[in-house]
């Protein structure tokens, strides 16, 4: 604990103060009796016990008083169940061995993704506020999400640089590089936590880069020219580019909007990997690579600090000795911290958790809309819900550079890539997941139930509410001309953007409703009874917002996207070896 939690940052090991509530299965910030109380939601302790007696204070046999700051209602006693003595809270004893279903937390990637686990696992204010203050964030303006949002699918760009930092990376990256984006996963994250796909990005990605607004140190903005035809990993650093440039060049390249980044260098890959006590790796063939000076013998090892570091970023131990050969090393490396992060061992012991916070905090950059602790905390919340086998690992799909005599660059596949992003935007699952059964209430399921009327009595408008431009007047199209709709109009673009596609009708326009809704493809959800707005000859007429679950002209809400073969892919709870 800092000196924001104690006053006295040495007096005593912060781990030693978290202590596991059996009833709640997450650990707990409890300081000595002398010392400021964190303001920490929870249980309030009594009067300190006396010395050997194990008994309040008060008198021997006297019962220990609950209370509780003015205002706040105390919980009353409840009865113990038969089994095991529970510890008493705030002494340190032996912890239970059954595991906290809540305490299966996910690491998503290394350094970048530790924290926002690692907050969840742990708590405490006092706490977290000190790790905050490890963060260092960066403004990337409209470049990704203002905040986030529980409810909704996000995507997060992890970046790791090829900047030398700290000591001992003398042997990693290019001499005085002002840190590339070298290393890129972007990170999907379902909007019903059943599912995420890590989709890595090749440095070597031959692509175009906008132009984009940086926000300088003393808070002026200049905007980056942009360039054409260059490797995806001058988006970082490059002529000053933030990461907010990074972010500006995937959507460009993919599709697919970044809300948020989070970058480390390569000092996140040793501290993490130390204070797990290692990180177990495999290899097919025994390696001895004298450029990283990586050796492992054949089969399983145990690798951390320096040579977990050199088995990451090492080119010539794997396949053809290239990026795209080093990338399947990480992803599976990565898989293999995400399985040691998530094991019983680590997530019971603070102090492991405590090292893990320090080490990944410090090696973190993130943005400003997910720098507070707050929303860390909820991030955290939600990533840790997603089961590591629906959490898969693949590449965006490439194919040398045809400009190039001599291949050293790729771009992207034509024939798989657009599918692969398609499937990332409209939020579909690369593994089979078994989705809970969800049954709609019956109001909302009644909705589609009843006459339906013929499409030419349908009156609609049309309007774009997130996504692409130029959605709502292509849907029109297709409405006139192949689905008979022929009292439909453009109404323009709606006045906030919304995730999902609805339809707005009046009581009376049910029929009609329920008609266009079999046309779209549209759910129960999905139709909204509410009022009825007047079209250009001032008649009345349902409302249809197009969402960014929108799919294209023509192509309904519910129809399944065939995923494409990809010879790249894995799941986080794979366990493989290196060739």
């Amino acid at each position: 604990m800092d000196a924001q939690g104690r006053g006295r940052a040495d007096d005593v090991d912060p781990a030693d103060q978290w202590v596991l509530n059996p009833r709640t299965g997450e650990y707990e910030l409890r300081l000595s009796p002398s010392a400021p109380q964190s303001p920490v939601p929870g249980p309030r302790r009594g009067a300190p016990r006396s010395p050997g007696t194990g008994k309040d204070a008060g008198g021997a046999g006297t019962a220990r008083r609950r209370t509780a700051a003015p205002g706040r209602e105390v919980p009353p006693q409840r009865r113990r169940r038969p089994g095991p003595e529970e510890p008493v809270p705030g002494r340190r004893g032996r912890r239970p061995e059954k595991k906290s279903k809540g305490k299966r937390a996910l690491l998503w990637v290394g350094g970048s993704t530790a924290f926002v686990v690692l907050v969840a696992g742990v708590g405490g204010y006092v706490y977290l506020k000190h790790l905050e203050g490890n963060v260092s964030t960066t403004d990337v303006g409209s470049a990704g999400s203002s905040s986030f949002k529980k409810d909704e699918a996000f995507n997060i760009l992890i970046i790791g640089t090829d900047k030398r930092t700290g000591e001992g990376n003398e042997g990693y990256g290019d001499k005085g590089s002002v840190g590339h984006a070298d290393t890129n996963i972007l990170l999907h994250v379902s909007e019903d936590r059943s599912n995420a796909t890590a989709l890595s990005i090749p440095r070597d990605l031959i692509v175009d880069i906008p132009d984009c607004e940086t926000t300088q140190e003393d808070g002026t903005k200049k905007i980056i020219p942009g360039s054409t035809g260059v490797r995806f990993n001058t988006s970082l650093g490059e002529s000053g580019r933030d990461a907010g440039c990074t972010m500006r060049t995937v959507k460009e390249a993919t599709g697919i909007q970044p809300d948020h980044f989070m970058m480390a260098d390569f000092n996140a890959v040793k501290t993490l990997t130390t204070a797990v006590g290692g990180v177990d790796v495999c290899v097919e063939k025994a390696v001895d690579d004298p450029k990283s000076h990586l050796k492992l013998p054949a089969g399983e090892s145990k690798v951390e600090g320096e040579q977990a570091l050199a088995f990451v970023r090492t080119r010539h131990a794997f396949g053809n000795e290239g990026d795209l050969d080093r990338i399947k090393v990480q992803q599976q490396f990565l898989g293999s911290l995400m399985r040691k992060m998530s094991s019983s061992d680590t997530l019971t012991s603070p102090t492991k958790l405590v090292k893990l916070a320090e080490a990944a905090t410090k090696a973190l950059t993130v943005d400003k809309a997910i720098g507070k602790v707050g929303t860390l905390k909820d991030m955290a919340l939600e990533l840790k819900k997603v089961p590591p086998k629906n959490i898969t690992f693949t590449t965006v799909p490439v194919i040398d550079n045809p400009a190039e005599k001599v291949k050293a660059t790729v771009v992207v596949n034509e024939t798989t890539g657009p599918q692969v992003f398609d499937m990332i935007r409209n939020d579909i699952s690369f593994t089979e997941v078994k989705q809970k059964e969800k049954k709609e209430a019956a109001a909302v399921a009644a909705r589609l139930k009843g006459e339906r009327s013929e499409p030419s009595e349908v009156r609609v408008r049309v309007m774009n509410g997130g996504a692409p431009a130029g959605s709502a007047q292509q849907e029109l199209a297709y409405l006139q001309t192949d689905a008979g709709v022929t009292k439909s109009e453009n109404a323009g673009n709606a006045p906030a953007e919304v995730a999902k596609t609805t339809l707005e009708y009046a009581p009376d326009q049910a029929d009609q409703a329920r008609a266009l809704a079999e046309i779209l493809g549209l759910s129960g959800a999905a139709m909204k009874p509410g009022e009825s707005v007047t079209n250009s000859q001032g008649l009345p007429t349902m409302t249809l917002t197009l969402g960014k679950d929108f799919k294209g002209a023509g192509v309904k809400l519910n129809a399944a996207v065939k995923k494409p073969d990809l010879d790249n892919e894995s799941t986080a709870d794979q366990k493989q070896c290196a060739s």
